[in-house]
Parts: C-alpha cells; structure tokens; sequence
C-alpha cells in the first residue's frame, strides 16, 4: 500500500517547512528522491502527489517539501498567505532549505537513514538542485525539468535599476491574481554570490549522472536554457519533450486522477534513468 507521511523541519532563519514522504510500505527502505519546487510553487501543487504515488508504485521514496519562504504556511500550505516571507526569499536562502533537508533524511532522526539521494528539480528549483548537485556529493543522481540556466535572466535588465530604487519588485500570480513581492535583497545575493550562484559554472562540476528534460512549448522557461545547461555539461542527457509546456501538461488545481500525457512520459524516463 502506498503511504504518505508529513513532517514537519525547521529551515533558513528558523521558519517552518512542510513535508511529506510517500513510499510502498512493502519498501520502506528504498532510493529516495527529493523533489525541488520552483518560483511561485509548492509541494502540494497540482500534479505532485501524483507524481509522488507514481515514484513509490516505482520502488522509491519520494520526498517534496516546501522552501521556508515560499509564501505558503503549514496551517495554509496551498495558498500564498505570507508574503512577507516571500519577499524576503533568496536563492542562497533555498540552497540551505535544502541542505537542511538532505541532512535531515541523511541522519536517520525519523525516517529509515540513506546515504545518497536524487534530486529532482523544476525550473527555478533546477537552478537550485543543480548547484546542491555540485557542490553536495550526497545526490547520486540529478534530474531537471524545465530549468532554468541563470538566475538573472528570468526578468529585464533594466528591471534591476528600479528594482534597488523602490527596494522591491511585484511578480503577478494570474493563478490568483496576487502581486507577489520581492525584496532587492535577491538581487544583493546574487551580487555577493556571483560564483555559487552561478548556475552554468556549477552545470560544468556536475558529476553525477544528470537527466535533462525540457519542452519545445515551453514559454516560461525557453528550450534555450536546456541547450546552455547541456553545453556546460556535455556528460549529461538531454530528453526534449515535443510540444510539452513549463508544466508538462499540469495545471493547479488538477482534478483528474492520471497524469497528463507529457508528465506520464516524463515519469517514465525519470525512473528508466535512476534505475540504469
């Protein structure tokens, strides 16, 4: 029977984090893989449990959980209640988010103890897990989906000068309909970070096996980005998914009880690959 834990870990400047652990009880010593949300995402969004039941029906365990300040509050954890929280967000902020995590499920307080594990990440998430990759030799194997190639390129340059003017800047959530805020201390770190948060450089020391998976009607996060990602690490697959979008065919909320056509085809070749 498929089962899904939820645990509770303290993460950057002591916030909260949601998470939950789905796996086959027949196995509850299996690979385990750890799942990175991405901008303006969640652990319970749309397909993810799915994917998740998916994983165990596999052979794996299969961890999401959700960034410390990604808005979202264990009492609301789909919806974008604290925004303050989310305007305060960095990338160096997620980096120890998940190494929190990494070391909770490396130490055996709570779950059944391992000693690798994968990641997998989704666009800005796979920015994320690229570096944890890098510089974490704890991940055995690294997947990405729809990633990003660089942090800076995702919004104008010239967005950046009123940006440190006004101290902050609004990213629109048409899900909701919220201005969601954030502060210039994102464009600090990365000045004070320009080679850990480098996602290309750290692409290039990536030594562990990596899947790449990119869709050619991605228009959040172009197929351009699968191509430089590639180029830094010639090492890694590169599987491009003919007219799949930045979800894959997912949407929030998602009501059916399959996976949509791309996510299933993704799912497919995420396992065939962690299992080579």
């Amino acid at each position: 029977m498929i089962t899904t834990e939820n645990y509770t870990l303290p993460g950057s400047k002591g916030r909260i984090m949601s998470m939950d652990l789905t796996y086959d009880d027949a196995n509850r010593y299996a690979p385990l893989v750890i799942f990175v949300h991405g901008f303006k995402g969640f652990k319970d969004w749309g397909t993810h449990h799915l994917v998740a039941n998916y994983f165990a029906a596999q052979g794996f365990r299969f961890l999401k959980f959700n960034f410390s300040h990604n808005g979202t509050t264990p009492e609301q954890p789909t919806d974008f209640a604290d925004l303050i929280a989310f305007s305060e967000n960095t990338f160096s902020i997620e980096l120890e988010d998940l190494q929190y995590v990494i070391d909770w499920v490396c130490s055996g307080s709570v779950i059944p103890v391992v000693h690798s594990v994968a990641l997998i990440g989704h666009s800005m998430g796979g920015g994320i897990s690229v570096i944890k990759a890098a510089e974490d030799k704890r991940v055995s194997h690294l997947i990405t989906m729809a990633s990003v190639a660089s942090f800076r390129n995702l919004w104008p340059p010239l967005a950046e000068t009123q940006w440190r003017l006004s101290g902050v800047i609004h990213f629109p959530n048409y899900r909701t309909g919220q201005q969601m805020p954030v502060k210039s201390t994102l464009l600090d770190d990365l000045d004070r970070n320009p080679g850990r948060l480098n996602v290309l450089a750290n692409a290039a020391n990536v030594t562990q096996p990596w899947l790449l998976i990119h869709g050619t009607a991605d228009s959040v996060v172009t197929l351009s980005h699968a191509h430089e990602l590639k180029a830094m690490q010639p090492n890694a697959q590169l599987l491009i998914l003919p007219n799949a979008d930045h979800v894959f065919g997912a949407g929030h909320p998602y009501l059916q009880s399959e996976l949509p056509t791309h996510l299933h085809q993704l799912c497919e070749k995420a396992i065939a690959f962690l299992k080579q």
